[in-house]
């Protein structure tokens, strides 16, 4: 029954923005915490972000701090990630996840969409 599903990935050149979007479904998106996980080519999987359920609280991954936030909209049941400043080590593949109680481990993950930073 959960349901994630990101959009908003694409080409985009370096230092430019891009803004993603997790819908989520089938559960009580505003009591969990959501995070944002990526995997470049040939790499394996990064945690980039952490957002808690009522969104005052949120943690990013050193490569992305300052560059990438990571806020929610409760009404909508969004997860985003505003990425600015984007570097060609940005492309990747990002999964939208959903955690388990509190601050608990990734529990289901949507099916990604893809960010390549490139001229």
């Amino acid at each position: 029954q959960v349901q994630l599903v990101e959009s908003g990935g694409g080409l985009v050149q370096p230092g430019g923005s891009l803004r993603l979007s997790c819908a989520a479904s089938g559960f009580t998106f505003s009591t969990y915490v959501m995070s944002w996980v990526r995997q470049a080519p040939g790499k394996g999987l990064e945690w980039v972000s952490d957002i808690n359920s009522v969104g005052d609280t949120t943690h990013y991954a050193d490569p992305v701090k300052g560059r990438f936030t990571t806020p929610r909209d409760n009404t909508k049941n969004t997860l985003y990630l505003q990425m600015n400043s984007l570097k060609p080590k940005s492309t990747a593949i990002y999964y939208c996840a959903k955690r388990r109680t509190g601050w608990g481990g990734c529990r289901y993950w949507g099916q990604g969409t893809r960010v390549t930073v490139s001229s």
